[in-house]
């Protein structure tokens, strides 16, 4: 091989999936296995796995949780309904939802307090659509293809926003957000833009990196929404993109004839695994290896002041 490994910059975890992890971390060392989190944490098979070793159990319904038991809300946020069932079960709920998609369900409230009709744009089954769309009984719409947002039917235009799925893409979303502007001229967009920090820069990221390399390779969970924005994003730059969990899943055919090979991770997936592929990468390419330059974060979110406390 020619060419060179190109490491995108920034990638991997996100703040709001530090802070999520971090949670479940705390509450084990607090409170002891078994710990009950609602969903996975956060869309990562090794760091669920590593989870699930140490004594976290993972659930759908707080009924399957024992009454009195530690409950963590996984970072993609719940529905009101379950909120209620972890609230009638007695449980010890620890919110470790996303600031960034809290603000997202917060929105919503607002806006159906206020009469309006919102449009969420997002994947329809992903449980964040599923959390943001259980904000209110009535009066949210799911859009998630151009069919879906030509055939959308509303009580009255004049009384329109819409938010969406932090986790989209930055470029389809602005394709449905223009044709909904186009069929109800008066819609309200968000006060800021909803679709996160972390989402963004890596997939602007992507882009630069991609259209010099050949073959793009994304660590992420094929759960998480945002590792397969980044795969597409590349394969929208030229490159053959692939998503993967770690090194093991790399199929050394894929590198044949390449020049130059991308690397990413998506906002869930931890950086050992990074370091594991591009050991794995030099190993067969006999290639150097070159960071890229990219937009720097610094964004910190706060833990829960019960946790915070029980630090000090």
């Amino acid at each position: 091989m020619s060419g060179e490994i190109r490491l995108a910059n920034p990638r991997g975890f996100c703040a709001g999936v530090e802070r999520a992890i971090a949670i479940v971390e705390s509450v084990l060392a607090k409170c002891g296995a078994p710990v009950y989190v609602r969903h996975e944490i956060v869309h990562n098979r090794a760091v669920v796995e590593d989870f699930r070793r140490r004594g976290v159990i993972f659930i759908e319904d707080p009924a399957d949780a024992p009454a009195g038991a530690v409950l963590v809300f996984s970072a993609h946020g719940v529905s009101q309904k379950v909120r209620a069932a972890a609230k009638a079960r007695g449980l010890d709920v620890i919110d470790a939802t996303c600031p960034l998609v809290t603000k997202v369900h917060a929105e919503v409230a607002r806006l159906r307090a206020e009469g309006c009709e919102v449009v969420m744009i997002g994947h329809r089954g992903h449980p964040e659509v599923e959390g943001t769309l259980g904000q209110a009984e009535d009066g949210v719409h799911l859009v998630e293809t151009a069919d879906d947002a030509a055939k959308l039917q509303v009580q009255n235009p004049a009384r329109l926003a819409f938010v969406t799925q932090t986790t989209l893409s930055v470029d389809d979303t602005a394709k449905l957000t223009a044709q909904l502007r186009a069929r109800f001229p008066q819609i309200r967009a968000p006060r800021r833009a909803d679709i996160c920090y972390a989402t963004q820069n890596r997939q602007d990221a992507v882009k630069k990196m991609a259209a010099e390399c050949d073959v793009v390779l994304v660590i992420g969970s094929r759960t998480s929404s945002n590792s397969n924005r980044l795969r597409e994003v590349a394969e929208l730059c030229g490159a053959r993109a692939y998503l993967i969990d770690g090194a093991e899943d790399v199929d050394e055919q894929w590198l044949k004839g390449a020049r130059n090979v991308g690397v990413t991770a998506g906002a869930s997936a931890p950086e050992n695994l990074v370091r594991e592929l591009l050991q794995w990468l030099r190993a067969r390419l006999n290639a150097n290896v070159r960071e890229l330059p990219g937009a720097e974060e610094h964004i910190v979110f706060a833990m829960p002041k019960r946790l915070s406390r029980a630090q000090n």
